[in-house]
């Protein structure tokens, strides 16, 4: 099978939850900027899921460029990291609107942890079925980057109902970690062609 349509399938998908976040910022009702306030925890909550499905949305990209082509497992494999990924703008909401409660501050954590580890499994099962040899296995190995933000996502967690704050910090600590871009898929490339 050909990659094509998975990859225009995400592309959609991921622009879709993009909007439908953007749609839950509610319009202030005053011209001042006292009146941003209540607004502000969600738009700041919008900001970094943005930046996460953008994170995704990036390496996906990247992931795909090195694909060849896919099969059924990898199909499946996709749609479970789309489905995660689909759940961000309630978590984003949530934990927004109840400015950054235990559980709702653990549960974005559980969506972000869950998504890292859907992508793992699409990455393996494209490893999987290109070989170990193949442009994707050179590329991440055995994606230690992935791996520790998937640690993090799991500390994170329970530390929401010790503090909150600590959790949001580990969320922005691994974001910032992956919105520097990653070159491990592009230097593998360059280094097969030159």
């Amino acid at each position: 099978m050909t990659k094509g349509r998975m990859e225009a399938f995400s592309d959609g998908v991921i622009a879709i939850l993009i909007t439908i976040m953007v749609l839950e910022l509610k319009v202030p009702h005053g011209t001042d900027l006292q009146s941003l306030r209540p607004v502000l925890p969600v738009f700041l909550f919008y900001a970094l899921s943005f930046v996460y499905l953008g994170i995704y949305w990036n390496n996906h990209h990247h992931m795909l460029h090195v694909t060849e082509h896919v099969d059924g497992k990898i199909l499946w494999a996709n749609l479970h990291l789309l489905f995660w990924l689909s759940l961000v703008p309630f978590a984003t909401s949530w934990m927004g609107e109840n400015h950054y409660a235990a559980l709702p501050t653990a549960g974005y954590g559980i969506v972000l942890l869950l998504a890292g580890v859907a992508y793992y499994i699409l990455e393996r099962q494209i490893v999987r079925l290109h070989g170990p040899s193949s442009k994707l296995a050179e590329a991440v190995g055995i994606d230690f980057k992935g791996v520790m933000s998937i640690v993090a996502y799991i500390a994170a967690v329970p530390l929401a109902f010790v503090s909150p704050w600590i959790s949001i910090a580990i969320y922005v600590g691994v974001a910032l970690a992956w919105f520097i871009p990653d070159r491990r898929i592009e230097t593998a490339v360059h280094r097969r062609v030159g």
